[in-house]
């Protein structure tokens, strides 16, 4: 009997990263919320919702959820963030 071991790393490899432009303010924007669908992510975001509108003059928020959290939200949420919003924001529960 043969054991054939297999190696599942692979070499890093560099790359760069191109962030996002970051508003110099928030006020008067419009927030997008990514729920990803884990246990409290929803609570969180809209926690967060409030705080940018409270103390940072955000206008208003739309919160849209993923299907699961391992999936890139579907085309419908992505067009209508570009559409509506001026910031996206991601949020993790658990």
């Amino acid at each position: 009997m043969t054991v054939q071991i297999f190696d599942p790393t692979t070499e890093a490899t560099e790359r760069t990263i191109a962030y996002a432009r970051r508003p110099a303010s928030l006020k008067g924007l419009r927030i997008g919320l990514v729920d990803n669908t884990k246990h409290n992510s929803d609570q969180l975001l809209l926690r967060i919702a409030g705080i940018l509108e409270r103390e940072h003059g955000a206008k208003s928020h739309v919160i849209r959820k993923k299907k699961s959290a391992g999936v890139a939200p579907h085309a419908e949420i992505i067009a209508e963030y570009k559409a509506d919003c001026d910031v996206i924001v991601a949020g993790v529960g658990d």
